[in-house]
């Protein structure tokens, strides 16, 4: 949407770039978008969002693609956790350095799409299989599709390498 922006209030001052087709605003003057394409900044936080993307769309509650590969992200902000309709996911080309950060996005009902690379975590062991066990809803990952066998080698990652929570009975109980 913005060129080399360093924070996400910084979006208000800013007009979008042109694109293919003309972006469509409302009668307030709210774009009518449901893609937000926040790609080569040097974002480093997602601190007001929720607040800049309701000044800025008319529907941010019906957000389904966020671009905000190639920033400066050292984690997934739980901000993105919040918008369920959200299908595409770009983060690739971050600095996010744990690959837990993936868990906070399986509250993601419609996540279909999603790419990470370019990030350290892609350099820990079993990364695919890893995001495609706790994402399983997602059918391309990295802008590769999921494959049967991407699952079946994901599922046996995950009996090798996740152990099973112990389920704790009280002493109540029996």
């Amino acid at each position: 949407m913005v060129a080399f922006q360093a924070s996400v209030t910084d979006l208000m001052s800013e007009e979008p770039r042109k694109g293919q087709r003309p972006l469509k605003h409302s009668k307030s003057g709210k774009s009518l978008t449901q893609s937000l394409w926040l790609n080569n900044n040097v974002l480093n936080e997602l601190k007001g969002f929720n607040h800049v993307i309701s000044l800025l769309l008319q529907h941010p509650e019906n957000l389904a693609w966020i671009d905000l590969s190639f920033n400066d992200l050292t984690s997934i902000d739980p901000v993105l956790t919040t918008l369920f309709n959200l299908s595409v996911l770009y983060l690739h080309g971050n600095s996010i350095q744990r690959l837990g950060e993936v868990n906070k996005l399986a509250i993601l009902p419609r996540l279909r799409s999603l790419t990470l690379h370019g990030n350290p975590m892609e350099e820990e062991k079993g990364y695919r299989q890893y995001v495609l066990c706790t994402l399983p809803r997602i059918t391309t990952f990295d802008f590769s599709g999921v494959t049967k066998a991407d699952r079946t080698a994901a599922e046996v990652w995950k009996r090798m390498n996740i152990k099973p929570k112990k389920v704790r009975i009280k002493q109540d109980a029996l």
